[in-house]
């Protein structure tokens, strides 16, 4: 899909972020495989919370891939632009606002490369962060092409291990860590998500067995736990409506398979509606 679309749009090469993390390592595998590595780029933009292991592991992947790898630090861009904003935002903590503001540096930074060196930039997100909102709009989203898009995260792990069979392509230390979006100190996943072996399979009944929330209690799921999931997914629908498009691999993948609507009001009605922004509200 990704050989296809490259092709078919006149893109000589792709561009990708590399974080450290499973989701861009498996994407930079996948994008060297369908192109070749002669034209394939990454970027690394570590921030004032991105760890020492973390530049470890993208450097490293570059090596083994045999990708150029571009590292542009955004601290500095980061803290100043805090700084520029600290009139308005005044004496508030720390939040979402900060996190999302890295996420979109390194996406302006990304099309930046793009538009300079005539590079189609690939999105990393997963199916399981598409369906909660555990990306962001003009950050990570930001791509032409999204080849991870139908991918539970569970499966995320199954083809890493699946790449590495022969020798290992993906560090194994990327594979077994926590998953993190290095945007706070000390910051996992399941501090905004379950535990992704239990999300993805409340994910996979909810949108590709269109089970109800009820019928899953009674299957043994927590209750509570459910309506979360469900909120977060439903609230999520705008922004997937703004997601690049990515190859379909399963049963029932966004877009047209699922038609809901972007916004409505209809869920605060029900009288086991619990509210739950997404990790990422915009």
């Amino acid at each position: 899909g990704l050989r296809d679309y490259v092709a078919n749009n006149g893109f000589g090469g792709v561009v990708i972020a590399l974080s450290g993390g499973i989701d861009s390592a498996l994407t930079l595998a996948l994008a060297v495989d369908a192109l070749g590595c002669a034209r394939v780029k990454a970027m690394l933009m570590p921030s004032p919370y991105t760890s020492p292991q973390s530049v470890e592991d993208a450097r490293l992947l570059a090596r083994t891939e045999g990708v150029e790898l571009f590292e542009i630090p955004i601290t500095r861009t980061f803290e100043t632009m805090v700084g520029e904003l600290a009139p308005v935002f005044g004496d508030r903590a720390r939040d979402v606002a900060e996190e999302n503001l890295q996420a979109r540096i390194r996406g302006a930074l990304l099309m930046a490369l793009s538009n300079k060196l005539h590079l189609m930039p690939v999105a990393t997100s997963n199916k399981s962060e598409l369906a909660v909102g555990y990306a962001t709009l003009y950050g990570d989203m930001a791509g032409g092409y999204a080849p991870l898009k139908d991918v539970f995260k569970k499966r995320v792990y199954e083809l890493a291990a699946h790449l590495n069979r022969a020798h290992e392509r993906i560090p194994r230390r990327v594979i077994e860590r926590a998953p993190t979006a290095e945007l706070a100190p000390g910051q996992l996943d399941t501090d905004s998500l379950p535990p992704y072996p239990i999300l993805d399979a409340i994910l996979a009944q909810l949108i590709e067995n269109d089970a109800g929330t009820a019928d899953l209690a009674w299957r043994g799921f927590d209750a509570t736990l459910l309506r979360r999931v469900r909120d977060m997914v439903m609230k999520s629908e705008y922004k997937r409506r703004q997601a690049p498009p990515g190859p379909k691999i399963t049963p029932r993948a966004f877009g047209r398979e699922r038609r809901y609507p972007i916004t409505s009001l209809y869920e605060a009605a029900a009288p086991d509606a619990t509210p739950a922004a997404a990790p990422d509200a915009q």
